[in-house]
């Protein structure tokens, strides 16, 4: 994974077996019992969507751009 992560997708290629491997690891981890699978790189969601994977997905840099609007927008005070 780190692999692809620094040797294609931050130099923006999205190749077909590097999702088919990413899609192969969501598929183990689910056999394994997982419950859900953390896309905790910013370049992961740009390869894998939820439609790819058979867990539910956690993007966590659409969750912190969320938890940051809404404490933006909050009138309650920090």
């Amino acid at each position: 994974i780190n692999n692809i992560i620094f040797n294609e997708l931050v130099y923006g290629n999205f190749v077909a077996d590097s999702r088919n491997y990413f899609k192969k690891v969501i598929d183990k981890l689910k056999n394994e019992g997982c419950d859900a699978v953390v896309l905790g790189c910013t370049e992961i969601p740009l390869l894998i969507d939820k439609k790819d994977s058979s867990l539910p997905t956690l993007d966590s840099t659409r969750l912190l751009a969320r938890a940051a609007l809404r404490r933006a927008i909050s009138t309650t005070p920090y």
